[in-house]
């Protein structure tokens, strides 16, 4: 049987999108989901709030150096850019002139919305314009926002190990939760749902990796419903594949973020000036919503959610957004080639870069992707024998970067790679040489980016999330930070090397200590070493990999804790604030240390890793890898 046709409704103040398995809602001419109906149920989106607090793009902008303001954003013109039996899209502009300065961000702004035959589901995407000339702005956060109705969404998933029945948000008001350290997190006192007693809910606890983040999104068991955003590519998410992202939480509010300083701070607030003309495509992102039988299991419906993501990433780029800013498969180009490693010290053979992360970045210096927030980027997973392939490249002129697990530093080729729409681009057999001056003397960690693999604490048992007991992802616990203070109540950590276990004996953080009046001091640890055969005239290297740092600095003294001067200090760094927010890394920092022979003593040696900055809790270093190198060897 032949499926139904697409159709337009239009109602009063509303246009309603309807392919006979779902209809949804949005105001004319402010482009806002208010409906969305869908087996048999009105409205999956919060009823009880007002029309637009439901469905909405929102932004956060300001003037340079002025307090960021919150924006939903609403069109001022409503058009119909297609309408067949096989496909809906429509479009609600807000257009900018002068006459608006001040009031809203100097941006054109598109929003488009697309319904296909026989489609369970619906998807959108925005242009964002500016033109030459227009005031300077800064653009803090861009996102789609659902919120689904509380009476029905109360289970949501984003992974297989991450997923749970939710508090409800009335269980977030006063009288229901005791509030924490930051507002985003509260203990449960008195939940709707008894068996929440006592669990700390805290968004940051559902945030994800943009790598990671390709669908999530909430369950009704009464009827079995479940709605799901879908993200089948990051090319417009900002700052690479590790950058953080919230997804869903309590609400129950699902989020399709495009960019944040979350996990980055400014350095991924794009600054837009008035002489740079800009344009960008957000999406399109994939809201699916699907249905079981009475008597199934609805826990089923997650399982369909991540087919149906494996069906939108497949089909990307999409063929049927009407819009020329968005660029279909065949005005995109491809690049494959192979990474090799050279690192003689490890082999005198190179090494195939299994797993390596590579990508193409707007034009910058060795590891400026990270930072990169404005324009598109595209990446991949090498195989283990260093091979890629980055498919469906928007044409324009780009860097290649990688990085590759177990080696510290970044990789950037020379040359400039020019995307052209239809080309593949072979670059053939890359090499990569780490940094590295002489032989390992000693290492602590994994060079892979994160703290995961250090000591992560067991929580304070009066605030636990229940999820994440006797889970991989144990550092997303609240309260870790206060951890230290009692496993270190009066001298700080010492690692022996030789002795000490880097996943039982090297704290995931170094974070300030609480003293007894509640106030916080600086900390210092010491890694301890023998060194039997000294070269006092040469130079040892010591390679510092920073995960994640908050307002912090890491000062390096050698067998004098007490010199005024340090040997190195990265002076005041970081605005990640991943140790509140649960995050493991942030923006990864590399700093290499020359330390000279003269500092050092035949038998034991100790280096000071002194954090000095103490005015809160979360100020701190997440450390990625630490290693002390030989003098060359020639």
């Amino acid at each position: 049987m032949a499926t139904p046709g697409v159709r337009l409704h239009f109602q009063g103040r509303h246009v309603v999108m309807d392919n006979g398995i779902l209809q949804v809602a949005l105001s004319n001419p402010d482009g806002i989901v208010t409906g969305i109906r869908y087996n048999g149920v009105d409205n999956l989106l919060e009823v009880l709030n007002n029309e637009s607090n439901r469905g909405y793009w929102d932004l956060v902008w300001s003037a340079p150096g002025s307090k960021g303001i919150f924006d939903v954003i609403k069109g001022t013109c409503f058009r119909v850019i297609v309408q067949n039996e096989e496909q809906v899209e429509l479009s609600f502009t807000r257009m900018w002139d002068p006459s608006l300065e001040g009031k809203y961000v100097p941006l054109n702004i598109d929003k488009r919305f697309i319904m296909l035959r026989g489609s369970s589901g619906f998807y959108s995407y925005a242009i964002y314009e500016h033109l030459n000339g227009w005031p300077d702005f800064d653009l803090g956060e861009t996102r789609i926002t659902f919120k689904l109705r509380k009476d029905k969404f109360n289970y949501m998933a984003m992974a297989d190990n991450r997923r749970r029945i939710m508090p409800f948000p009335d269980d977030r008001l006063p009288g229901r939760c005791q509030p924490l350290a930051y507002q985003e997190a509260v203990l449960l006192v008195n939940p709707r749902d008894p068996q929440l007693r006592g669990e700390v809910d805290d968004k940051y606890q559902y945030s994800c990796q943009n790598m990671d983040n390709q669908v999530h999104g909430w369950i009704s068991f009464n009827p079995p419903v479940g709605i799901w955003q879908i993200t089948p590519s990051d090319e417009f998410r900002t700052g690479g594949p590790h950058k953080q992202n919230l997804t869903s939480h309590v609400g129950p509010t699902m989020l399709a973020m495009f960019h944040s300083g979350h996990y980055a701070g400014l350095d991924l607030v794009p600054k837009i000036r008035a002489g740079e003309p800009w344009k960008k495509v957000f999406g399109p992102v994939f809201i699916y919503v699907n249905s079981g039988s009475v008597g199934d299991d609805p826990l089923w419906l997650w399982e369909d959610a991540k087919i149906q993501m494996m069906t939108e990433v497949q089909n990307w780029p999409y063929s049927f957004p009407a819009s020329e800013d968005f660029l279909k498969s065949d005005q995109r180009g491809n690049v494959s080639g192979r990474l090799l490693v050279l690192d003689r010290y490890v082999s005198t053979d190179l090494i195939p870069a299994n797993g390596a992360f590579v990508g193409l970045a707007p034009p910058g210096d060795i590891g400026s992707w990270q930072r990169e927030c404005k324009d598109y980027q595209f990446w991949t997973r090498a195989d283990e024998n260093g091979f890629f392939t980055i498919s469906n490249v928007r044409h324009g002129d780009y860097n290649l970067y990688a990085w590759v697990p177990g080696f510290i530093g970044d990789y950037k080729l020379d040359d400039l790679m020019k995307i052209a729409s239809g080309s593949y681009n072979e670059v053939g057999e890359l090499g990569y040489e780490p940094p590295r001056d002489g032989p390992t003397l000693w290492e602590i960690g994994i060079p892979d980016r994160s703290a995961a693999e250090f000591y992560v604490p067991d929580p304070d048992p009066k605030y636990v999330n229940k999820l994440y007991i006797n889970h991989p992802d144990r550092f997303r616990q609240y309260g870790l930070w206060d951890r230290y203070t009692e496993l270190y109540p009066d001298g700080d950590l010492v690692y022996t090397i030789g002795a000490s276990d880097y996943s039982k004996d090297w704290f995931f953080a170094q974070v300030p200590r609480r003293k007894q009046d509640n106030t916080y001091q600086g900390t210092t640890w010491q890694i301890k070493f023998e060194l039997d055969n000294l070269i006092k005239d040469s130079t040892y290297k010591l390679r510092v990999a920073i995960a994640s740092a908050t307002l912090a600095e890491v000062q390096v003294r050698v067998n004098d804790p007490n010199s005024r001067r340090p040997v190195f200090t990265t002076g005041l760094i970081g605005r990640d604030n991943s140790v509140a927010r649960h995050g493991i890394h942030g923006i990864y920092r590399l700093y290499h240390v020359n330390i000279p022979g003269s500092l050092l003593v035949h038998g034991t040696n100790t280096i000071f890793l002194t954090q000095p900055r103490c005015t809160s809790p979360f100020q701190g270093i997440m450390y990625d890898y630490i290693r002390l190198e030989c003098p060359p060897c020639f």
